[in-house]
């Protein structure tokens, strides 16, 4: 991911340390919470799918040496995989709302880590902000879930629209094409986990945090909606360049 080379080295140990360290963490979540047959189902099964799929990327990508900034993503991974487990033990009772802000908070905190400690060494690969970019999808994902049994389905749609597009990628191959780069994305990301986390709390009152989910659903959209603009214009010119 962060130092490319033939030998893959201590790189490959890295996702069978991240499987391990989940088991531990859904251990000692289930010593505070009861997670229910679904819910360590579901944490176990976002560990092995999630670090199979980083093991590939990184026997792909050739690297050698894990890097700092990839731990730190590594570790937001494992904090998505007990609030998976706390999400799928929710759909069939309850689960304490302290513990699962406690620890969606830091998941959410450490996203503005990752990056700034690739660029302060110089070690940010394409592997490595995918690798990012999948673990916020799938947290918003699991928190959307979550509140849109208080608020509405409706908020499910806030962590199924990174799935869409990649299906629309299945169907349309030129959707797949390099996007140009725009922090704005990362900015609408981390507003929508903050505002899943604000009305998976319970603080506020559940018409103020429909309304924060509202607001996320809408910048969401928007980014999206320009990326598939961009996407559709780079296609038309595309077609023309060859007709």
């Amino acid at each position: 991911m962060e130092t490319k080379g033939r030998a893959t080295g201590t790189a490959m140990l890295a996702p069978a340390a991240s499987v391990a360290g989940g088991v531990l963490g859904l251990v000692a979540v289930a010593a505070v919470a009861h997670l229910s047959p679904l819910g360590w189902g579901a944490g176990v099964a976002y560990l092995l799918a999630s670090n199979l799929l980083l093991a590939r990327g990184l026997r792909s990508s050739g690297a050698s040496v894990f890097g700092w900034a990839n731990a730190v993503t590594a570790t937001r991974s494992t904090l998505v995989a007990l609030v998976t487990a706390l999400v799928a033990t929710g759909l069939t009772g309850p689960v304490p709302t302290p513990l699962l802000v406690a620890i969606t908070a830091p998941a959410l905190a450490l996203d503005a880590v990752d990056g700034w400690v690739a660029r302060r060494t110089g070690t940010a690969t394409m592997l490595g902000a995918r690798f990012d970019m999948e673990v916020d999808a799938f947290l918003l994902l699991a928190l959307s879930l979550h509140v849109a049994q208080d608020l509405g389905w409706w908020v499910l749609a806030i962590g199924v629209l990174r799935y869409l597009f990649a299906v629309a990628g299945w169907v349309w191959p030129w959707m797949n094409a390099t996007l140009p780069p725009r922090y704005w994305r990362k900015v609408v990301t981390a507003v929508a986990g903050i505002a899943l986390l604000v009305a998976a709390s319970g603080v506020l009152p559940a018409a103020i945090a429909a309304g924060c989910a509202a607001v996320a659903l809408v910048l969401l959209l928007e980014s999206f909606g320009r990326d598939v603009v961009w996407l559709v214009r780079e296609h038309r010119r595309a077609r023309v360049a060859v007709g």
